[in-house]
């Protein structure tokens, strides 16, 4: 590591460039004496693809060739943002061999320097073209201000995770201890489920299911799988959730309570395209991929209308009675908490252009976090006297 600081000092790099020469070799599989580009595949790659940089910090890379060519090739680094990171050297020139080694292993170092916060993807070519596929061999690095703050975001990422899961109990609690679901709107609950299924289909479709993978990385080829693990979990936990409230909803008392003709109208709407475009996915017009993406708009369109009925239900009634305001208090964290998480990156990052420009999660979140405040309004200040009308003894 050393090493790597002093090459890429500033003012420095330019003169160490020479010292650091890095040389590897090439498997060459010889047709009548030429060189075979693509017996070359997957022959030549960088041991990590994902970095992490501090501005200023030095890392140290190793690239990894296997066997050699009987021609001299020059590889040449392409930095999409060379004012992020700079590697050393930005060119390798690789010597040819009389009698090359098909099985030879070299790894050589390269040096890679944070210059200032952002993502950058590093390519390279190979001159003469034709004898190896570098297609394949990229880097994405990442430089950041701070690792605490780095740290931070992660742990809160967490924390917001772990209060929406959460969140879905106390409506949950509230419901046994009444014996009672009278107050809680079913066409919120109609609406969550549908929600929470396309999300779990979208998050399970892409994590578990080979062929919808490949169909992703096929568009994206450089990028990451967008669902993890915990998505996976929350998406499918909710749905479970949810329908543990919609069962009590058969075993409590509920009075004249159902889903209303606009809800099921909605319902009905949000079906109907589901369907069509699984139909069309069936017959092979569109990709699975696809599907899934117009399940993901669904769940998306939900979000923003889920609300509104519970908020209409607690003003026609004026009363929150029956709907948990802990539910509210713990969904209230885990937003705020993700913009937060989302606003921290930006500044980490100095990735501002993403954070605005995702209007649809930050939309999303400061859309949620207005009907929370609406919500704690409801209970706390407009019908804060509703408890003793409906003689209510369970706060949860």
């Amino acid at each position: 590591m050393a090493e790597c600081s002093a090459v890429l000092r500033p003012r420095a790099a330019a003169c160490s460039i020479s010292s650091h020469r890095l040389r590897f070799s090439l498997v060459v599989m010889l047709i009548l004496g030429i060189p075979s580009a693509h017996s070359q595949l997957d022959k030549m790659y960088v041991e990590v693809t994902d970095l992490n940089l501090l501005v200023e910090e030095t890392r140290l890379l190793k690239l990894v060739q296997i066997g050699q060519y009987n021609t001299s090739l020059e590889v040449i680094s392409n930095i999409q943002h060379p004012d992020i990171v700079q590697l050393v050297p930005p060119s390798i020139e690789i010597p040819g061999s009389n009698e090359p080694n098909k099985t030879v292993v070299i790894s050589y170092d390269i040096c890679a320097y944070g210059k200032s916060p952002g993502h950058s993807e590093v390519t390279f070519n190979v001159t003469p073209p034709g004898f190896v596929n570098l297609d394949t061999v990229y880097l994405r690095i990442t430089v950041m201000h701070s690792n605490e703050i780095n740290i931070i975001s992660y742990i809160m990422g967490w924390i917001y995770f772990a209060a929406w899961s959460v969140s879905f109990y106390p409506q949950i609690y509230i419901n046994f201890k009444r014996k009672s679901v009278v107050g809680l709107n079913f066409d919120f609950l109609a609406l969550n489920i549908m929600g929470f299924t396309m999300y779990s289909l979208f998050n399970c479709g892409l994590y578990f299911s080979k062929e919808i993978q490949n169909e992703y990385f096929s568009r994206h080829p450089r990028g990451l799988n967008p669902v993890q693990l915990n998505d996976v979990f929350f998406s499918l936990h909710a749905a479970f959730a949810t329908l543990i409230t919609i069962t009590q909803c058969f075993l409590y008392e509920r009075e004249e309570q159902r889903v209303s003709t606009v809800g099921r109208g909605i319902l009905g709407a949000f079906s109907a395209v589901v369907i069509v475009t699984g139909s069309i996915a069936v017959v092979g017009k569109i990709e699975w991929l696809d599907w899934l993406y117009y399940c993901s708009y669904v769940k998306l369109a939900i979000t923003l209308i889920k609300y509104v009925p519970q908020a209409y239900m607690n003003y026609k009634r004026k009363s929150t009675v029956g709907w948990s305001i802990g539910n509210i208090f713990l969904d209230f964290v885990g937003g705020f908490l993700s913009i937060l998480q989302m606003v921290l990156n930006a500044y980490n990052y100095n990735d501002w252009v993403s954070f605005f420009g995702d209007a649809t999660k930050f939309g999303l979140g400061l859309f949620s976090l207005v009907f929370d405040i609406f919500f704690i309004l409801q209970h706390y200040v407009f019908y804060r006297n509703a408890d003793k009308k409906y003689n209510l003894d369970v706060k949860v």
